[in-house]
């Protein structure tokens, strides 16, 4: 049987710190996949369907790594994409605390479903979507942190 994990966020934008939990994932399993969760509550600064261009260009290069968007709850994509893990990085204490909330709601739902944690990378730890959000609309350079150019594609 195929190991499939699921690497869901709203990635927004996708970090080198994702793209290091992606790549560290790749050792532990056979297929990952990206989701790209859709939150009605959250209005994206960076478009949907740029991020995921961007990350399938990063990943064009491993047949292992497929890019979806979703519009549902986690767990029920996993299923749906016969994903038997949750892949998620953790920078952080506060990171765990909120991880493993979700991952038991993911339980929940899905019994089959198991939740791998990957302690971010030590260099990498500092770097947060929401950080470089705020880098970026104050025209601050942002390359070192992403894994492709954004600005000429924004």
């Amino acid at each position: 049987m195929k190991r499939i994990a699921l690497f869901p966020g709203s990635f927004d934008p996708f970090t080198k710190g994702h793209e290091d939990i992606v790549l560290r994932g790749l050792n532990l399993f056979d297929e990952v996949v990206i989701g790209i969760g859709r939150n009605a509550n959250k209005q994206r600064y960076f478009g949907l369907e740029l991020m995921q261009q961007l990350i399938e260009e990063t990943f064009r290069e491993y047949p292992a790594v497929r890019v979806v968007s979703y519009d549902d709850l986690t767990a029920n994509v996993a299923r749906e994409l016969g994903a038997r893990f949750l892949l998620r990085g953790l920078r952080n204490t506060t990171d765990f605390e909120y991880e493993n909330g979700i991952s038991q709601v993911n339980r929940y739902i899905y019994e089959d479903v198991e939740t791998v944690f990957l302690i971010t990378s030590p260099h990498l730890a500092p770097i947060s979507s929401s950080i470089i959000r705020d880098l970026h609309r104050y025209h601050k350079n942002i390359d070192n942190f992403l894994p492709y150019n954004i600005d000429q594609k924004k």
